[in-house]
């Protein structure tokens, strides 16, 4: 199957988008932990880090699956590849 412009560029968004996901998930999940003994000050009352471990990072995972579902469907509407409703 041959590649049209289109979809080369349809492809090029979708794996520069999996790219940004993939940095703030793999900040939010080695960098931050990597530093968490000098992330001590108080956010909502508790120490940071461990804030970061308990709560933080699932609310960032749940962003981001929600901005790519998000962002995927109005790609696929833009390009003419969206499932529509059945």
């Amino acid at each position: 199957m041959q590649l049209t412009a289109r979809h080369q560029e349809y492809w090029s968004k979708n794996l520069r988008i999996t790219a940004l996901l993939l940095g703030i998930w793999f900040f939010v999940t080695f960098v931050v932990v990597f530093f968490a003994r000098e992330l001590t000050f108080s956010f909502f009352g508790w120490p940071f880090s461990f804030w970061v471990a308990a709560q933080g990072a699932l609310v960032v995972y749940c962003l981001i699956i929600w901005f790519y579902a998000r962002y995927m469907n109005n790609l696929d509407i833009e390009y003419g590849v969206h499932e529509g409703e059945e």
